[in-house]
């Protein structure tokens, strides 16, 4: 099965990643992973000003930093990942990557809001639910 792990540094996604390694039974290492991070463009206005050389390494020091503990854990339980690093809207950007991507299921975690919380605040994991049609699985 080829799976996407959503990442951002976040609780949630450590959550997720203790999840699975509690829960093995679950996702096994006979998978193929892939961890994704999607980190918000430049504004036009921001790209004006910025230079383009700088923002991509921050940008690269930013992703490696969420990604190094994913690493790790990839590492431990014996997976084969891949990582990714993509630019863009997170919730339009990860759902269009698991639909193009070919995967079978998408894993995130989410901060577990019920859905009118979800609903004024507009969360990724709302948003990717509501426009992917690759099975997700959400871990609170």
């Amino acid at each position: 099965m080829k799976v996407l792990l959503a990442v951002d540094g976040s609780t949630y996604s450590k959550r997720m990643l203790a999840y699975l390694a509690a829960h093995n039974e679950l996702l096994g290492g006979d998978h193929e992973f892939t961890a994704l991070t999607v980190l918000p463009a430049l504004t036009a206005e921001a790209e004006i000003y910025a230079d383009p050389v700088l923002v991509h390494r921050m940008h690269l020091e930013k992703a490696e930093s969420i990604l190094r503990p994913v690493r790790a854990f990839a590492e431990q339980k014996k997976w084969k990942l891949d990582v990714l690093i993509l630019e863009g809207d997170p919730a339009r950007t990860i759902a269009q990557h698991a639909e193009g991507g070919g995967y079978d299921l998408l894993v995130m975690g989410s901060h577990g809001h019920g859905a009118l919380a979800g609903l004024i605040l507009g969360s990724v994991a709302m948003r990717v639910l509501a426009q992917c049609r690759t099975p997700v699985l959400l871990i609170r």
